[in-house]
């Protein structure tokens, strides 16, 4: 990488080895969570789905054995995907995964990160369907571009939607979301407890997201966006043990800097 272009074979390999160790690890998550989820059984979400005939396809594939048996699918396409050997079979099949996943959990299981890891995917799923029609160049460019364009959208609104909000604009918000993080309440004396430094961060937070698709300008510009949310997603995994949100977002990063450097 010079200091103007990203070459599109290293963003590539950036992008499926981050997308890849995300599912991953999101895979490792759900066998997990087969162990000790009391809340969301299939028996009762079941109810939610109006087709008869889905809501029999499905009833078999969530059965225990058949289920963990398609996580371990998926974990094995992960690594695939990591080590770089992923063509339009695997993409399909991950995709279909993350579908029947979203499924599962009433459409997210842990909110945007879960549709962020779509994205991810159906840009993997574009690169590979139209390389088979054409060099693989340039549907590596499409797809990207629909990466960065859903990723920068993601940022843009959240920002916008936090201006509208007056507890945002005020700085209350932010003491209240800390609040309510893992590891408990505030200390009586934390910084984030001052009205001053919870305005001022309230409003980088605004002002960050909401002018995120200037990230596009140039890939000195787009690295420092994408430092600067790395950085952010890595505090809501500390603050809220939400890791699947920096590994989602994390994996458009070689699209968006790509993108931004052409």
């Amino acid at each position: 990488m010079d200091n103007m272009s990203l070459d599109l074979a290293i963003a590539v390999r950036m992008f499926e080895v981050l997308l890849g160790f995300s599912l991953l690890l999101q895979s490792l998550e759900y066998f997990k969570l087969s162990h000790i989820d009391r809340v969301g059984h299939w028996e009762i979400q079941r109810q939610e789905i109006p087709s008869r005939p889905l809501r029999l396809l499905l009833d078999r594939l969530f059965q225990i054995p058949i289920y963990q048996g398609l996580l371990w699918i998926r974990g094995g396409l992960s690594l695939i995907l990591m080590a770089g050997h992923a063509g339009i079979g695997v993409s399909i099949a991950l995709f279909l995964l993350a579908v029947v996943l979203l499924l599962r959990w009433r459409g997210a299981f842990n909110g945007g990160s879960d549709f962020m890891t779509l994205v991810g995917l159906t840009g993997l799923l574009i690169a590979h369907i139209l390389g088979s029609f054409s060099d693989l160049a340039e549907p590596w460019s499409i797809a990207f571009w629909y990466v960065t364009l859903q990723s920068l959208g993601s940022y843009f609104v959240s920002g916008w939607v936090k201006l509208m909000r007056p507890e945002w604009r005020s700085g209350r918000a932010l003491t209240v979301f800390l609040d309510q993080a893992v590891h408990g309440p505030l200390p009586e004396h934390s910084p984030f407890r001052s009205p001053k430094v919870a305005l001022i961060c309230s409003w980088s937070f605004i002002l960050w997201e909401g002018l995120f698709p200037l990230a596009l300008w140039n890939l000195q510009v787009a690295a420092v966006f994408c430092s600067v949310a790395a950085v952010f997603h890595f505090l809501v995994f500390w603050f809220f043990g939400l890791n699947r949100f920096f590994w989602a977002w994390l994996s458009t990063f070689p699209a968006i800097l790509y993108c931004a450097s052409l």
